[in-house]
């Protein structure tokens, strides 16, 4: 209780001004976001990045907090995973490299969350596709069908669904290389030249 009535007066003055109730409240706090940042992003200097991004942010907008809705540390928790995960959408080598290492891990969870990112980050990159690559390579890479069958739907010729998925593969590449694991063994190889 005690700790909470600090937050909130604390959070009172940052919005008041004061440098040392920020300091304060920074000292307080900036251990766990950053604990949470990295947990994250999985590198140090990006979750320095996102604690910053985030005490910038109570600095700037200390009434953002509302305790009809949780405590601070909930509020920073939730603000620090939001930042995070916006820094991996805007960051996909960063993505990227998450996945592999929790593919390493083997760790489930959060495996399982990556990915659920990436394809989130792969959807939206496939949407700025001509439309013609994004079918043929929704077709080739999510549904699993041979380049044939996907010439038979699509009713062209095999050598222009080909061309189709080549092209969408350098229109995605050139989108920050986020494809860089399709070229390191998913895809093409697995089916039908």
């Amino acid at each position: 209780m005690e700790d909470r009535r600090e937050d909130l007066e604390l959070l009172e003055k940052i919005a008041e001004g004061s440098r040392t109730a920020f300091d304060r409240f920074y000292e307080k706090y900036a251990p766990m976001v950053y604990h949470i940042a990295l947990r994250i992003v999985g590198d140090e200097a990006e979750a320095e990045d996102v604690s910053q991004d985030v005490f910038l942010e109570i600095l700037q907008k200390p009434h953002q907090f509302d305790p009809k809705r949780g405590s601070v540390q909930a509020f920073l928790a939730v603000k620090t995973k939001s930042r995070s995960l916006d820094r991996l959408r805007k960051k996909r080598d960063l993505l990227v490299n998450r996945l592999e290492e929790a593919a390493l891990k083997e760790n489930g969870a959060e495996f399982y969350f990556l990915r659920q990112l990436e394809q989130q980050v792969l959807i939206d990159a496939l949407t700025h596709l001509p439309e013609e690559q994004r079918q043929a390579i929704i077709h080739f890479y999510f549904h699993g069908e041979t380049q044939r069958e996907i010439a038979a739907a699509m009713n062209k010729p095999l050598g222009s669904v080909k061309s189709l998925i080549r092209y969408g593969l350098r229109n995605l590449r050139k989108q920050k290389e986020l494809f860089r694991w399709m070229e390191a063994g998913r895809g093409e190889k697995q089916h039908e030249a």
